[in-house]
């Protein structure tokens, strides 16, 4: 396994909390910036860090559409966002944001895409043959 440390109960308890938050104030459409004008945001996960200070928060518009830009609107008023979301997560420091597009969906897709390909049709059909042998 790599060197990277897995997070803590605390930590994964606490980016729960700060995702509702954050995904709850994205809802509501209060950043001024007209590049999240009529985007929706889904927050899939929020990685703290050890000391709770830093939020990795990472986002999908919905269909995937100009996240590179939303995730640079939100990352401008960061600040705002921040001063919106700590009053509702009870920590002793309001953490900072840093927002991320979350590529999971795609990795899932290219995963699938995998599965279904005639290759792997193949081995599993070469397989079943196998199987039969016993």
């Amino acid at each position: 396994m790599s060197g990277e440390k897995l997070p803590s109960q605390r930590q994964l308890r606490v980016g729960e909390l700060v995702r509702h938050a954050v995904s709850s104030f994205l809802s509501r459409d209060e950043v001024m910036d007209d590049d999240l004008v009529g985007a929706f945001i889904t927050v899939p996960e929020v990685r703290m860090s050890p000391d709770l200070k830093l939020a990795k928060v990472y986002i999908m518009p919905l269909g995937g559409k100009n996240a590179e830009t939303v995730v640079a609107a939100l990352n401008r008023n960061k600040k705002f966002i921040r001063g919106q979301v700590s009053p509702n997560i009870d920590l002793k420091y309001a953490p900072d944001f840093r927002f991320f597009v979350d590529d999971t969906f795609d990795e899932a897709g290219r995963i699938d895409e995998l599965l279904r390909s005639d290759r792997v049709a193949r081995d599993l059909d070469h397989d079943d043959e196998d199987d039969q042998d016993y």
